[in-house]
């Protein structure tokens, strides 16, 4: 039987804790009853700088409740780098882990089949959701438009998947080896190449609290995962740039030949539009262009992904 740790990053999840604690310790306590997993699995609830009680009820209920760990950050640092440090500071005490959010959307019954396709040799078990009931129209809508988008960029990832997976102990050592600061782990993990595999289920609505990620944080995070893992839209803009270059010069050239025919030029409008489009067209260039340097430059300074306060294990 192997150890397993559910890892569940938090931030200002004090209405949700109570019930997302009592659900996974009953899953736990099913597990090992099943001898599926070892008496001494946990669930880690990883405080991501709260601002509410959250860190409160984790210790509380640490002291109680002998499957429970906390894990505090020092400080806000993202649901990533909150997701990464969980996986980092339990890598050395269990066999398999499996990450999940705190509000428990994603169906728990499923991590039973997630760890019988581990005890089979699968390294990585991705949470699948197959149907969108529960988004809007709008989330569903750009989703999915999102994850072409990453396909057709070339970025490995598996659709309509978050960051609810199974990793074996040595896919998670795997994922510690990739240092850089912009995570996207959604693209990061099917990189390792270990042996995969996964499980669907329906998501459900949220019972308590608000979701995390509001509209700019959903157009944030496209964009770390866009320019994270693809170098085409720098492409983009080179071909962009040859095709208007192109368009120029035969534009230069009918005028130069109707000039020649003794027709007037007419159009200021069209001219200053044209004008307007291209001013357009190349300060968006230009921020795409700032937005790999940006990266670059928070690459560079290397700088720790996040700082441990705290670490609260089971006092046996």
């Amino acid at each position: 039987m192997k150890r397993l740790g559910i890892i569940v990053p938090c931030y200002n999840e004090e209405e949700i804790f109570d019930y997302s604690k009592e659900k996974l310790t009953n899953l736990i306590k099913d597990l090992i009853e099943k001898k599926k997993i070892s008496s001494d699995s946990f669930i880690l609830f990883v405080d991501d700088g709260s601002k509410d009680k959250t860190w409160n009820k984790i210790e509380k209920e640490n002291k109680t409740n002998k499957y429970v760990y906390g894990l505090k950050l020092a400080g806000n640092v993202g649901h990533q780098n909150a997701l990464i440090a969980g996986i980092t500071e339990t890598v050395d005490l269990v066999d398999l882990s499996v990450s999940i959010d705190a509000d428990l959307q994603d169906d728990i019954n499923v991590i039973e089949n997630m760890v019988d396709k581990f005890n089979e040799g699968i390294d990585i078990v991705y949470g699948v959701r197959n149907d969108r009931q529960t988004d809007s129209f709008f989330k569903k809508t750009t989703a999915q438009m999102f994850y072409k988008f990453m396909q057709l960029l070339g970025v490995k990832s598996v659709y309509n998947h978050a960051d609810f997976r199974l990793m074996s102990k040595r896919a998670m050592q795997a994922l510690t080896e990739f240092k850089e600061k912009n995570l996207f782990l959604r693209g990061i993990v099917p990189l390792i190449g270990y042996q995969t595999d996964n499980v669907y289920y329906a998501r459900s609505e949220r019972i308590a609290g608000t979701s995390k990620y509001p509209l700019k944080k959903m157009l944030s995070f496209a964009l770390d995962g866009i320019t994270s893992f693809s170098i085409k839209p720098m492409t983009i803009i080179c071909g962009l740039g040859i095709f208007i270059i192109f368009a120029s010069i035969i534009a230069m050239i009918y005028s130069i030949v109707v000039y020649f025919m003794g027709d007037s030029l007419s159009g200021w409008s069209s001219l200053f539009c044209s004008i307007w489009f291209l001013g357009g067209v190349q300060l968006l260039c230009i921020g795409i262009i700032g937005q790999y340097i940006g990266k670059t430059y928070i690459e560079v300074k290397d700088r720790p992904r996040y700082i441990v306060e705290t670490f609260l294990k089971n006092k046996k």
